[in-house]
């Protein structure tokens, strides 16, 4: 009889060690970069905004998630197998990815031709146009390009979502943020495809109309009004939005992300949470990631930055 409960037992015990080793098998990788400092307190708030989202992010079934804090990693053993890559991080010249004369964007394209998912947020989606504006557009859809599109301060109002696993669960909001717009996309608004747009599924996520008063400025920098930007009054303006990739990967684009107190919107998380998921190919539920934060959770991990001067 004790054999019997021996043999049992240890047969128990190698089917636990196979069905943990089946579940981890099954897991999708999400490695999230966050920049490093930079901006007054509570603004570009990056290591505190992606220790936020990796605290909502746990429990999720399927996800593992590695969270890199001030900067690109010194250790790159971070990215091996990774499913998904989100850069949540100050861009254009300085831009994480372009550094050490291109060697970082051709890693990043490599791992892309091998179907890896590429997620950038507020800053990190502004590129300079030669130096990696035609990866952007191929890696996650569109990009930023300094005064052709715009970054006013403003708060528009969301009401209505294409049928799209990120969009699961959102309810209507209205926050201010510093929205950028008019992006370098490889479909426009109106529906004109580039060829290399044609393999690949752009849907824009979240869409506003700026007011007149939005377009006539003042943007953050260049201040403005850019005439192209006026002339276009009127038309609606994604300020999210998801790719499918021919390789078999995924990108999207999220431009706000400025003030670190709107991640306790829970609409306004719950999108991003849900484009992180769906980034790394994992089942975003019916009505989204459910989440939560206290004052507490927002108010941890800020980096020490000194207060702004008043004028």
């Amino acid at each position: 009889m004790k054999s019997t409960l021996v043999a049992t037992f240890g047969l128990t015990i190698a089917l636990i060690a196979c069905g943990s080793a089946f579940a981890e098998g099954d897991l999708h990788k999400l490695v999230i970069v966050a920049g490093k400092p930079s901006h007054p307190p509570r603004m570009h708030e990056f290591n505190a905004g992606v220790q936020l989202l990796d605290k909502c992010l746990k429990g999720v079934p399927g996800l593992d998630v590695h969270i890199v804090l001030n900067g690109w990693p010194k250790d790159e053993a971070v990215f091996e197998n990774a499913d998904a890559v989100v850069f949540y991080m100050d861009g254009g010249g300085r831009h994480e990815v372009v550094q050490e004369n291109g060697r970082r964007l051709k890693l990043v394209d490599e791992w892309t031709k091998k179907g890896v998912g590429i997620g950038c947020m507020h800053y990190g989606v502004e590129v300079l146009k030669d130096q990696a504006g035609q990866e952007f557009k191929r890696w996650i859809g569109g990009y930023y390009e300094n005064s052709f599109s715009c970054n006013p301060m403003w708060e528009p109002v969301f009401t209505q979502f294409a049928k799209h696993p990120i969009t699961q669960g959102v309810k209507p909001f209205q926050i201010k943020d510093e929205w950028y717009f008019n992006m370098r996309f490889i479909s426009d608004m109106a529906g004109n495809k580039s060829a290399m747009s044609e393999q690949t599924s752009f849907v824009p996520i979240l869409v506003a109309a700026p007011g007149d008063d939005v377009r006539d400025g003042p943007y953050v920098h260049p201040k403005g009004p850019y005439p192209h930007i006026q002339q276009a009054k009127g038309r609606a303006e994604a300020m999210m939005w998801a790719v499918e990739r021919p390789d078999g990967g995924r990108g999207f684009g999220f431009t706000g992300g400025h003030f670190h107190d709107n991640w306790s919107n829970d609409n306004y998380r719950k999108v991003v949470l849900n484009g992180l998921v769906w980034l790394a190919k994992v089942d975003v539920p019916k009505h989204g990631i459910e989440s939560s934060v206290s004052e507490e959770d927002m108010n941890a991990n800020l980096d020490p930055k000194p207060a702004r001067k008043p004028k």
